[in-house]
C-alpha cells in the first residue's frame, strides 16, 4: 500500500469534484456549530507540533458537519508583534529601536507588513496535504485596517468602563527590544538556570564592625538598594565571629560557615528604622537606607534581611510606595549600568556588571560568601534575552477589577485534559495580574489614545472615522502624525506613541474577523458566530490565546469566548528534548508525511497518548502505526475486493444470521456508540483506540474465523452473507474513519460506493448506532469465547506444539460460563484451538487444560494438516489464483505408508487445495516440484496448472 500516492489521487479528487465546497452547501441550512481557528505567524516555516493542532481541529470539525452541523471554518494569520519585527531587524542588520527609527518606522514597517507572507504558501500547502479543510481564501489578517478598527473599537469599550489605565509599574522588560511584556508573555518564556547568588555585609549605621548580612540573586541591583525587609515575627540573632558581629533570622543561621556565638536574640519588629551606610551611597529625594518590615520575608532561603530595590522589583516597589521609599534608577533602557554614577560596571549589561559589583565588594571586604542558585528566570519569549523588571510607565488593562467574573466564566467552560481548568489555568486566573497592554515598538496595532500635551486630557478613539482624516493605513508613523485640539483647554493633543500587545490582536479575533461592530453585527449579536463551541491549540496557549481571548470577552462582558477546549501537550523529539534547529531535531512535517502519508501521521498523534500529554515524536511509532494499523485496516477491505463475486449487489435489507456476523455487526454498532459520545465529549484519544482494537478484532477474528465462507463457502448463500456483513462493516467503517484518516477512508469508500450513494465519504452523515442490532449479551460470550482460546493457545505454545497439529480434549474450569450451552460458540472455540471435544470440569486448578496426548489418529492428521499448507504456499510461489485448479501429484520414497494415507485423505487434501486430481508417482512435468520433510516421512510435490 503506498498511502502517500493514494492520498495524492484523493486529493485531485476532492479538488477536482469540490468536495470541501459541498460539505458547506449541505450542511448550509444545518444547526451552527462556531469554530475560532487561533492564528498562526507565517514568517515562520510549519512544524510538526503545528500539523499536531491542526489534525486535532480536522478532526471535530468533520464529526460535526456529518452530523449536520455548519461549520464555518475561516483561517486567520497573526502578523504583529516582536517575532515579526525581531527577524527583519536580523535580515536588515539592525541592532537596536534607534537603528530602526534610523532606518525609518515606515520602511520598517513597510518589511514587517511583507515578511509574514514569507511562507504563506509552505502553510497553505502544509494545511491542505494534511486534509485540514480551512477557508484560507477569506482568512482574517490582524494587520489589515478593518481588523485594526475591531481591535479600537474594543479598546474604547473597555476605556469606557474605567478598566484601561497609565501607570508607572515595575513590569518585566527585556532591554534588547526595548519594551515591556504582559505577565503571559513573560510565562511563556521561564528558563531553569544556575547563576552565582551572593551573601554581603551591610555596615549598621553608628556601629563598630556590626553588619546586616543579606542574600541577594542580582548583585547589578545592590546600587539601586534603598532600603532592606525583615519579618516583624521572625526571630532574628545578633551573633559574633572574631572581632565582628551579625545579625541575621536565627532559622538561617546555618549559612554562616564560620564558628560563632549567639550575643542575643529578638523579634524582627525591634529592627524596624534602623540605619545602615548604603554600598553604594546615592542622591536620594527622601529618607531611605533603613530597616522596613515585609509580609513576603521567610526563613526557606538567604538570610531572612531581603534587600529592596523599589525600582527593579514588583514586590519591592509595592513596598517603597507602602513605605514612602526612595527610587534609584540605575540602569538604562538599553539594560546597561548607568555612566556617571560611579558604579562598578557602568556601561556594561547587567548580568556581565555582576561580575564587577562582586568584585568591588570582595575588595572593600564585604563580600561574605557566593555559592550556586538555581532557579527559574525568565527570558524574552521571542530572542531569549534575559528579563529585568524595571519601573515604567505603561499603559494597563485592570484585569484584577474582574477576576471572579473570568473565574465564573471559566466555569462554564469544558477543558480537555480537564484538569486544566482549575489547574493550570484556573490558577492562572486566581493570580491575575494587571494587563501591561503597551509596547515600545514599531509593527503592532496602534494604541488608540491621544494626550494632551498642556492638560494631561485623554481621548480614546473607537473607529476610524472619528479620526480628523481618513488614512490608508492606520500603522505607524501614519497614525502617529495625526493630532487635534483638546476640548479642555487650548493645549494639543498626540497620540502616545506605542503600539499595542500582539496577544491582544488575536485575542480579539472573534469580532475584529468579521470588523465587529461596523458590519456584520448579527454575527456577535445574534449569535451567529459567537461564542466558539470548540478551540484547539497547544497548552501553553493557557497563558497565550486561551486566556486573551477568555480576558477580552469577559472586559466586553459577553461571558466566555469559547464553550470547549482541547488543550494538546507540546511536541518533543524522541528523546523528549524541545524541538529546534539549533540542536538540529527538528522533525519536518512533510518529509514525514511523503513517507508514510497524512493520514498515519495524524493517527499516531490521536492514539500515541493522551491529548494533553508530551508527545516524544518517534519515527518507529509513525512506522509501526503504518504497518500495523493501516495495513491490517487496508488488507481487510482488499481481501473483501479480491474474495467478493464482481456481480456483488449489497442488500436493501440485511439481517447477519451467522454468530460471527451478528457480533461484529453489533461490535460496530458499539463502537459507533463509543466513538460518537467520546468526540461528542471532545475525546479523541478513546474513539480513535477502540477503532484501532476494532480493527484488530475484524481482521484477526472475524475476517480469520470467516476465510473459509469467502475461500471455500459450502454454498453461494453461506459467501453471500458473508460478503454482505463485511461489505456492511467496511462502508460503515469507511464514514466512521473519515473525520480521523479522511484520506484512506476516502479511498474505502470510493470503491465500495454504489450508484445514488454521496460521492465522497465526506458528504455522508456520521452513521448512527442501531440499537436494534446491538447485542451486548452476544458480545460478551464472544469475549469469553476469545479468553479461552487465548489461554489454549498459549498453552498449546508452552507445550510446543503447532495449531495444525489437532488434539483430543479441551477442558474448561467454569461451569457457569455464558458459553456453556452456546453450540455456535463452541464450534468456534473447537476450530480456532483445533481440538475435537470440549467438556467443562469444574475440579479443574486452572481455567483451561489441554489433552496433549497426540494418538496416532491425531499425529496423522496433524501431518495432513502440515501437508495441505505446504501445498497451498506452492500455490501462492506458482502465482496461482483461487480459480486455477492444478493437478497434484505425490512422489514418495521414504515413507511406504503414504500412498494409503493420501488416498485415506484424498478428497480432504483436494478440497483444500483446489486440485482436480490426485496422483502417486506420476511421472509428467510439473510447473513446481518440491521436496518437504513430514514428520511420519519425506516425500515430493508436484503441481501443474490445469487449463
Amino acid at each position: 500500500m503506498d498511502l502517500p500516492q493514494i492520498e495524492q489521487k484523493i486529493l485531485k479528487f476532492w479538488d477536482k469534484k469540490k468536495i470541501f465546497a459541498k460539505s458547506l452547501a449541505k450542511t448550509k441550512k444545518g444547526p451552527r456549530f462556531i469554530f475560532f481557528e487561533g492564528p498562526p505567524t507565517a514568517n515562520g516555516q510549519p512544524g510538526i507540533h503545528h500539523v499536531e493542532a491542526r489534525a486535532f481541529k480536522d478532526i471535530i470539525l468533520r464529526f460535526k458537519t456529518m452530523q449536520g452541523f455548519f461549520v464555518e471554518r475561516k483561517a486567520g494569520w497573526d502578523t504583529h508583534g516582536l517575532p515579526v519585527e525581531i527577524q527583519v531587524e536580523k535580515e536588515l542588520g539592525l541592532k537596536s529601536k534607534k537603528d530602526i527609527e534610523k532606518y525609518g518606522i515606515e520602511k520598517f514597517n513597510k518589511k514587517c507588513k511583507e515578511s509574514v507572507w514569507r511562507y504563506k504558501s509552505e502553510w497553505e500547502k502544509m494545511t491542505t496535504r494534511i486534509a485540514f479543510w480551512l477557508d484560507m481564501k477569506n482568512a482574517y489578517v490582524t494587520y489589515e485596517n478593518d481588523y485594526i478598527e475591531s481591535v479600537w473599537h474594543i479598546l474604547k469599550q473597555i476605556w469606557s468602563k474605567d478598566l484601561l489605565y497609565k501607570g508607572t509599574k515595575v513590569v518585566p522588560y527585556c532591554p534588547r527590544c526595548g519594551t515591556s511584556l504582559s505577565s503571559h508573555e513573560v510565562a511563556l518564556g521561564y528558563e531553569k538556570i544556575k547563576e552565582p547568588s551572593i551573601y554581603f555585609k551591610l555596615p549598621i549605621k553608628a556601629e563598630s564592625s556590626l553588619y546586616f548580612l543579606v542574600w541577594t540573586t542580582t548583585p547589578w541591583t545592590l546600587p539601586a538598594n534603598t532600603a532592606i525587609a525583615v519579618g516583624e515575627n521572625i526571630t532574628y540573632a545578633k551573633i559574633k565571629s572574631g572581632q565582628e558581629k551579625y545579625i541575621l533570622a536565627k532559622d538561617r543561621l546555618s549559612v554562616f560557615e564560620e564558628p560563632y556565638e549567639i550575643e542575643s536574640e529578638f523579634l524582627g519588629g525591634a529592627l524596624l528604622g534602623r540605619e545602615y551606610e548604603p554600598l553604594y551611597q546615592m542622591k536620594l529625594d527622601k529618607p531611605g537606607y533603613k530597616v522596613v518590615a515585609a509580609d513576603f520575608v521567610s526563613v526557606g532561603e538567604g538570610t531572612g534581611i531581603v534587600h529592596i530595590a523599589p525600582s527593579f522589583g514588583i514586590e519591592d516597589m509595592e513596598l517603597g510606595q507602602k513605605e514612602n521609599l526612595p527610587q534609584v534608577m540605575s540602569v538604562e533602557l538599553d539594560g546597561k549600568v548607568k555612566k556617571g554614577l560611579g558604579i562598578p560596571g557602568e556601561g556594561k549589561f547587567v548580568k556581565d556588571a555582576d561580575l564587577d559589583i562582586k568584585a568591588d565588594l570582595k575588595k572593600r571586604k564585604l563580600l561574605y560568601k557566593e555559592e550556586m542558585y538555581e532557579h527559574d528566570y525568565p527570558f524574552c519569549w521571542r530572542c531569549d534575552t534575559p528579563l529585568l523588571y524595571y519601573a515604567k510607565n505603561s499603559w494597563f488593562i485592570k484585569m484584577t477589577a474582574v477576576r471572579q467574573e473570568l473565574l465564573q466564566n471559566n466555569s462554564q467552560i469544558t477543558w480537555e485534559p480537564a484538569y486544566l481548568k482549575e489547574g493550570r489555568f484556573g490558577e492562572w486566573l486566581r493570580e491575575v495580574k494587571d494587563w501591561n497592554l503597551s509596547r515600545e515598538r514599531f509593527w503592532g496595532t496602534p494604541l488608540p489614545v491621544w494626550e494632551c500635551e498642556k492638560c494631561g486630557e485623554i481621548k480614546v478613539i473607537g473607529s476610524a472615522k472619528e479620526l480628523p482624516k481618513k488614512l490608508k493605513d492606520l500603522h505607524r508613523p501614519h497614525i502617529d502624525q495625526i493630532e487635534f485640539p483638546c476640548d479642555k483647554c487650548s493645549g494639543h493633543m498626540k497620540r502616545v506613541p506605542v503600539v499595542i500587545d500582539a496577544w491582544f490582536d488575536s485575542g480579539s479575533m472573534p469580532y475584529a474577523q468579521w470588523h465587529y461592530p461596523f458590519e456584520d453585527k448579527d454575527k456577535i449579536d445574534e449569535e451567529e458566530a459567537f461564542p466558539a463551541d470548540f478551540i484547539c491549540e497547544a497548552v501553553d496557549q493557557t497563558r497565550g490565546w486561551f486566556y486573551t481571548l477568555l480576558a477580552i470577552s469577559t472586559l466586553l462582558g459577553k461571558g466566555p469566548a469559547y464553550k470547549n477546549v482541547i488543550s494538546l501537550g507540546h511536541v518533543l523529539d524522541v528523546k523528549g528534548q524541545k524541538m529546534s534547529k539549533s540542536k538540529g531535531n527538528m522533525v519536518m512535517p512533510l518529509d514525514v508525511i511523503n513517507q508514510f502519508g497524512a493520514d498515519c501521521v495524524r493517527w499516531y498523534l490521536y492514539t500515541i497518548n493522551q491529548a494533553g500529554e508530551p508527545k516524544r515524536f518517534d519515527l518507529k511509532d509513525v512506522k509501526d502505526k503504518f504497518n500495523r494499523f493501516f495495513g491490517t485496516f487496508y488488507n481487510t477491505f482488499i481481501f473483501f475486493q479480491t474474495y467478493t463475486d464482481k456481480n456483488f449487489k449489497p442488500a436493501k435489507k440485511f439481517g447477519p444470521k451467522n454468530i460471527l456476523d451478528k457480533w461484529i455487526v453489533s461490535s460496530l454498532n458499539s463502537l459507533s456508540r463509543q466513538m460518537m459520545n467520546g468526540l461528542q465529549h471532545y475525546d479523541v484519544v478513546g474513539p480513535a483506540r477502540a477503532f484501532e482494537k476494532f480493527i484488530d478484532d475484524l481482521s484477526n477474528w472475524y475476517v480469520r474465523r470467516s476465510r473459509r465462507r469467502f475461500q471455500k463457502p459450502e454454498s453461494e448463500k453461506e459467501k453471500d452473507e458473508a460478503a454482505q456483513t463485511l461489505y456492511y462493516i467496511l462502508l460503515n467503517l469507511s464514514k466512521l474513519a473519515a473525520p480521523f484518516i479522511p484520506f484512506i477512508s476516502e479511498e474505502i469508500y470510493l470503491n465500495l460506493k454504489k450508484p445514488r450513494m454521496p460521492e465522497s465519504v465526506h458528504l455522508c452523515d456520521w452513521p448512527a448506532p442501531d440499537k436494534k442490532l446491538i447485542n451486548k449479551n452476544l458480545e460478551e460470550k464472544m469475549a469469553v469465547t476469545r479468553q479461552i482460546v487465548a489461554l489454549a493457545l498459549a498453552e498449546r505454545a508452552a507445550a510446543g506444539i503447532k495449531v495444525r497439529q489437532p488434539l483430543a480434549t479441551l477442558e474448561i474450569k467454569n461451569q457457569e460460563s455464558k458459553i456453556k450451552n452456546d453450540k455456535e460458540l463452541l464450534k468456534l472455540i473447537l476450530d480456532e484451538v483445533n481440538v475435537k471435544e470440549i467438556k467443562f470440569n469444574p475440579e479443574l486448578k486452572n481455567e483451561i487444560k489441554l489433552d496433549k496426548k497426540i494418538t496416532k489418529e491425531l499425529k496423522e492428521e496433524g501431518m495432513i494438516r502440515d501437508l495441505v499448507r505446504q501445498i497451498q504456499d506452492m500455490r501462492r510461489q506458482a502465482g496461482l489464483t483461487r480459480k486455477d485448479t492444478i493437478l497434484l501429484n505425490f512422489l514418495v520414497s521414504k515413507f511406504p505408508n503414504f500412498q494409503k494415507i493420501a488416498e485415506k485423505w484424498s478428497e480432504f487434501i483436494k478440497k483444500e487445495t483446489l486440485s482436480q486430481e490426485l496422483t502417486v508417482g506420476g511421472k509428467i512435468n510439473f510447473d513446481l516440484e518440491k521436496d518437504i520433510d513430514l514428520e511420519l516421512g519425506k516425500i515430493k510435490i508436484g503441481i501443474k496448472k490445469l487449463k
